[in-house]
Formats: C-alpha cells, sequence, structure tokens
C-alpha cells in the first residue's frame, strides 16, 4: 500500500476490504447529504459505477468545523454508534443460512439460495437432513478427506460458478477453520469467503505521529480504480489474512533500525457480522499501533491508495464521528484507537455499550 523513503523499510503491506447486525443503542438512521445547516461541501458516490468524489477538502473542512464543538454527552456516541451499525446488519435474515459443517465444526453459513448452486457437486458438497445437532446444512463429501483434496475439490466449484455467482475473484486462498487457533479444514478462495460464510481474518495498522504533544494519524485515501469504497479513506496499512501468513508477517516484516522505526505493536482485535443478500462475513481484525517518526511520509507503491495525509487524531474523530468517508470497516478501528489512546471518556453516555459493540462478531 506504501512504502517509506530512502533508508525506511516496511515490507508485507497488504489491502483489505470488509461486516451481524444487533440494534444497538443511540442508532439513528444516517443520510449521505449533510444538513445544509452545517455548511460543508458536498461529494457523492455514484451507485452504478461506485465512484466517489470525495477530496481531502470535504474532510478537512469537517474536521476543522466540528472538533471545537461544544458537544453533549448524552449524544456525542450516536455517530460512532451508527459507524459500527454499518458492519453488522441483517441479524434478521440469519435464519436463511444452512450451517456449513465439517468434521462435527461449524466452519460456515451458507444461504439457502446459494446452496442451489452447488447441488450439482454431488461429489463436493452433500447436504444432510437434520445432520443431528445442526440440523439440515451443508459439508463436503467425506471422500474428501485431506486439506490439499478440499482445496482442489471446492476450487474446481468456484472456478466453475465464476464471476457471474462470485464476483472479484482474486486467486487468493483463505484459511477454513472454526476459529482462529484452530487447524485448517482447507482453504478458499477469497472472493468466496462470504458466500460460504466463513471466517475471515486481517490486520489493521493505525501509523501515528507526535507533533507538539498531539497525535496525527496517516489516513490513506483508495485509488478510484478500486473495486471496493473506491475513493473512500481507509488506513495506512490493511490486510487480509491469507493461507500460510501469520498477523505480523502481514503488518510490518522489517524496519531498518537506524531508521528509529519500531516494529508496530498488537493492541487487541474488533469483529463484526454482516449478512448482505448471499454473502455473509464474518471478519476479525487483529489491530496495530506503530509510533512514527515526524520525518515519515508515506509513498504510494502499487496504486491502490491515490495519496495519504497526516491528520490530528481529534479531527480524525470528527470525520468518524460526523461522516460516511472512511471505508466502514476502517471506522470501527479508529474507534478502537480512540478509545484505548483517551478521546472517547466514560463520562459520554453509552461508553461501555460502544466500547462491547466493537467486538459484535464472533472474536475467536
Amino acid at each position: 500500500m506504501f512504502v517509506l523513503p530512502k533508508s525506511h523499510t516496511l515490507t508485507k503491506m497488504m489491502q483489505m476490504s470488509c461486516k451481524f447486525a444487533t440494534s444497538l443503542p443511540f442508532y439513528k438512521p444516517f443520510s449521505s447529504s449533510l444538513s445544509p445547516s452545517h455548511n460543508f461541501p458536498s461529494f457523492s458516490v455514484s451507485a452504478t459505477s461506485g465512484t466517489c468524489k470525495l477530496t481531502w477538502d470535504h474532510v478537512l473542512h469537517i474536521s476543522e468545523s466540528k472538533h471545537v464543538t461544544q458537544q453533549d454527552p448524552c449524544s456525542y456516541l450516536h455517530g460512532y454508534f451508527q459507524k459500527v451499525q454499518l458492519c453488522n446488519r441483517g441479524s434478521d435474515k440469519q435464519s436463511e443460512f444452512l450451517p456449513f459443517v465439517i468434521e462435527g465444526n461449524v466452519v460456515g453459513f451458507i444461504h439457502n439460495r446459494f446452496v442451489e448452486h452447488l447441488r450439482g457437486f454431488s461429489d463436493v458438497f452433500v447436504f444432510p437432513k437434520d445432520g443431528g445437532p445442526f440440523g439440515d446444512c451443508v459439508s463436503l463429501h467425506p471422500l474428501l478427506k485431506t486439506a490439499d483434496e478440499r482445496t482442489s475439490a471446492v476450487g474446481y466449484v468456484i472456478e466453475h460458478l465464476g464471476e457471474e455467482h462470485i464476483p472479484g475473484i482474486r486467486n487468493e486462498l483463505y484459511p477454513v477453520k472454526s476459529s482462529f487457533d484452530k487447524p485448517i479444514f482447507f482453504s478458499l478462495e477469497r472472493a468466496a469467503a462470504p458466500y460460504f460464510g466463513i471466517k475471515a481474518y486481517g490486520i489493521h495498522m493505525s501509523g501515528y505521529v507526535e507533533l507538539d504533544g498531539e497525535k496525527h494519524l496517516w489516513i490513506a485515501k483508495r485509488s478510484h480504480s478500486k473495486s471496493t469504497y473506491p475513493g473512500m479513506l481507509d488506513h495506512l496499512v490493511a490486510g487480509g489474512l491469507p493461507h500460510g501468513i501469520d498477523c505480523q508477517e502481514n503488518v510490518v516484516k522489517e524496519c531498518e533500525e537506524e531508521a528509529g522505526i519500531p516494529r508496530a505493536k498488537p493492541v487487541g482485535a474488533v469483529s463484526y457480522m454482516d449478512i448482505d443478500g448471499y454473502r455473509y462475513k464474518r471478519d476479525v481484525l487483529f489491530c496495530y499501533d506503530l509510533i512514527l517518526p515526524e520525518s515519515f511520509v508515506p509513498k504510494n507503491e502499487d496504486g491502490e491508495v491515490e495519496s495519504f495525509k497526516l491528520i490530528p487524531v481529534k479531527q480524525v474523530a470528527e470525520v468518524i464521528r460526523t461522516t460516511q468517508f472512511f471505508k466502514p470497516n476502517c471506522a470501527i478501528v479508529i474507534i478502537d484507537f480512540l478509545f484505548r489512546h483517551g478521546y472517547i471518556s466514560p463520562e459520554n453516555h453509552g461508553y461501555l455499550n460502544l466500547l462491547r459493540s466493537l467486538r459484535e462478531g464472533d472474536c475467536s
């Protein structure tokens, strides 16, 4: 996503896209149109082209306008709750999904209509009726005994279903397991992960700088060529966890000692569950903090980022709270950052409910 100039070296940086909902306190429907009284510049996201016309001027205008305003502690957290809700939708649709069971373990959930696409592959999938404690479910053919056999067989199915049923195929594999520290049953094409409802893991790193006693976050603006959330705001570093790569490798593998950049620090995780049509996302994001020197300037490496901006954390907090400029799961990770660094205080009504909601999904 970015490179460090000159003597600075950070490697293994990855991207990530990324959402099961509960009713959250203080939730209010959000309109992408800002109130005229705010007098903010307008921007739009095209539903057909997916093009976001957001500029840094929009971001900085909102930041400068809002963060100095006195806030009511009874309502201040409303905007944060709404961002969590955006990543946790569709709880009323859960009954439409069948458990995906392997060796007595639930590893995913598949929509009952999407299951119909799998019935033609009887040498790969089986569909037990009243399958013990799971009821009706989907499983793999018992002759597929090893992880490699299962990966190959399911990969064949994904290839034949193609972009019509599973858009955005990347030829990147995600591990399929019942929880993070459990054995891998097989590996699945990344784009197919939400259609099989498997747990997906990723990393998000908050890179920040201390300037005159105030923390500033480096924020990325996604390229307009991105297939998901083009032109929206993102983390400095974020990525999924493919098969065979651990968290630390996925964030920062090496930093030159003379550059004075410490290794990224693991600081926890957030989770969410989101149902959207046939897609059931069950994601866990491991969070990292990285303190950067004042001289650090990120540089686009792979064309996935349009530009970067260093913004005071207090201003980033207002952008999160009052807009939908950020890619949704990035907002959740930044809210977690705000808790950990003392920018959200217990004096705000709903503090503990908001903190709990950051792990609304199955964090295992």
